[in-house]
């Protein structure tokens, strides 16, 4: 097992040090939107510390049927599928199976926008600047999904950004967004929660009450 590195005391202490990174984009008038859950608290952060609203973009990964930690992809609202072709052909999903798959997540979709949003619309992003923000990145099918979404529904720009990931995660994102920014991309990369000395799960009552407490300027 690889050795852990800590890099982060938890998510909102990485939002924070984000913030600092993408301050530069202030001037640009931007709309940070993350992904939750892990994303929320530190696109919180991230948020407060530049000024500008929190919303999110809702995102749910692909597993393969025989192991859900293993991505084969993602979907997102507004009807966007990514999918790894060559992982897909490797393991012998036929097209049945992944319908079943994708079905599954796209209700689990439904269910969260109802409990995150409510009644309220998505925050509009057409013709702004969105920071994407995470709480890492691992193979980053969820990210390309998020980002595809976004500019779907008319992000002039979508900056992703995230606290740690692999190594060249940068050059290998590039294609799929306008610009990747990284904190972190350590060696021995081996799941994102080991960066993390408090890695908790985030529940859906946490979710809400970051969501609630950045419209309304206050402390969660």
């Amino acid at each position: 097992m690889a050795e852990r590195l800590t890099l982060f005391a938890d998510r909102r202490d990485a939002g924070r040090r984000l913030a600092e990174a993408v301050e530069r984009f202030r001037e640009l008038d931007p709309v940070v939107i993350a992904l939750p859950r892990g994303g929320v608290p530190v696109g919180f952060e991230v948020a407060r510390a530049l000024a500008v609203p929190l919303d999110i973009v809702l995102v749910r990964k692909l597993g393969a049927p025989f192991n859900p930690e293993y991505g084969i992809g993602a979907v997102a609202e507004g009807g966007i599928r990514f999918v790894h072709s060559a992982d897909i052909e490797l393991i012998g999903l036929g097209s049945e199976e992944l319908e079943e798959v994708v079905a599954r997540e796209e209700a689990e979709l439904e269910r969260r926008q109802r409990a995150y949003r409510g009644e309220r619309d998505p925050l509009a992003v057409e013709g702004r600047t969105v920071l994407l923000v995470d709480d890492g990145i691992a193979t980053g099918g969820t990210a390309v999904a998020a980002g595809r979404s976004l500019k779907a529904r008319g992000a002039a720009r979508v900056v992703l950004a995230v606290p740690v990931a692999p190594p060249g995660t940068e050059e290998r994102l590039a294609a799929d967004f306008d610009e990747v920014v990284c904190l972190e991309q350590p060696h021995g990369f081996f799941g994102i929660g080991r960066f993390y000395a408090d890695f908790g799960q985030l529940d859906d009552e946490e979710v809400i009450e970051l969501l609630a407490a950045a419209r309304e300027g206050r402390e969660p």
